[in-house]
């Protein structure tokens, strides 16, 4: 399952295409230059129990990491992610 990106430096997307179909994304807006917010996650019914929305926030902090930036998870889906991993995501945490 390969997890892609797009980012114009005010919004982007994490997210998986298949047959050229958005099947699972996670959109993200900048908050200045060093916070990005997750407003939405959404994942197809099709891949329900094999994590992928999990995944897709692994790939938000493996972002903000690399990027040196905080994120504010405002989408209920990621609020509750960040809120299990506590110990995991405080570096990244805004």
């Amino acid at each position: 399952m390969n997890i892609q990106q797009e980012d114009d430096t005010k919004k982007g997307a994490f997210y998986i295409e298949q047959d050229a179909k958005r099947i699972a994304e996670m959109t993200y807006v900048y908050a200045g230059e060093q916070k990005i917010i997750i407003d939405h996650t959404e994942v197809d019914t099709s891949l329900k129990g094999q994590g992928v929305g999990y995944k897709l926030v692994e790939e938000a902090v493996a972002f903000a990491r690399e990027k040196a930036l905080k994120i504010l998870p405002l989408c209920p889906f990621a609020a509750a992610v960040f809120k299990k991993k506590v110990d995991g995501y405080n570096d990244v945490k805004a």
